[in-house]
């Protein structure tokens, strides 16, 4: 009984090792096919989920990505981060929030960090593969390695020809499920020199809410 149980123990880590490392391999081919690009422009669907609480949105969005530079559309509202200060426009609050770059903070997944959140602080897994319209889609199972980390689990899901992501789900400790759904990917753009630059004259009438 003993030696069988040696025995199961031993292939179910050398299972575990070999999805690990498949896993790992994966992410890699992904971070490297990421990083070879000028820039990036991605249309998505952000949906978020809590049963519990009775909360069920969805909306859409657009992000325009150059190594840490970025330019969010969402909710109405437009974030820019050049890199060292992010801006936060509101047209319908009429104003405009700046504050330092928070990116440190290990919880926020901001748009530059989404294409590779993982590749700290998370121990990953093979997961499920999906078929989408045609497309192969493999997903990859996240999990954090802080047991203080309000988060669960994060599914990867990568589309296995192109080897871009197309789909991230992240679970909560609170129930809550947070998807981002890409719509779009276009890489190498013709893009605008002042895209992720804050002009201030442009938003004379706004009110000026600098945070730091």
């Amino acid at each position: 009984m003993m030696k069988k149980i040696i025995i199961a123990l031993v292939l179910l880590i050398s299972f575990s090792t070999v999805a690990q490392n498949s896993a790992k391999n994966l992410l890699n081919e992904v971070s490297a096919k990421i990083k070879s690009y000028e820039n990036i422009s991605i249309d998505f669907k952000y949906a978020l989920k809590n049963t519990s609480e009775n909360i069920d949105q969805e909306t859409r969005g657009d992000v325009v990505m150059q190594g840490e530079k970025y330019r969010l559309n969402i909710l109405g509202a437009t974030r820019i981060f050049d890199g060292k200060t992010l801006y936060t426009i509101s047209p319908d609050d009429e104003e405009v929030t700046i504050s330092s770059d928070n990116s440190e903070d290990e919880s926020t997944i901001t748009p530059s960090k989404m294409l590779s959140f993982y590749e700290d602080g998370y121990t990953y897994t093979m997961d499920i593969v999906q078929n989408v319209n045609g497309r192969k889609i493999q997903y990859v199972k996240l999990s954090p390695i802080d047991t203080n980390s309000e988060i669960k689990q994060v599914l990867l899901g990568i589309d296995a020809q192109t080897k871009h992501i197309y789909n991230l789900i992240e679970v909560g400790k609170n129930g809550t499920k947070t998807t981002l759904t890409v719509n779009s990917f276009k890489t190498n753009e013709p893009i605008s020199k002042s895209l992720f630059t804050f002009d201030e004259n442009k938003y004379k009438d706004y009110y000026i809410n600098k945070l730091d």
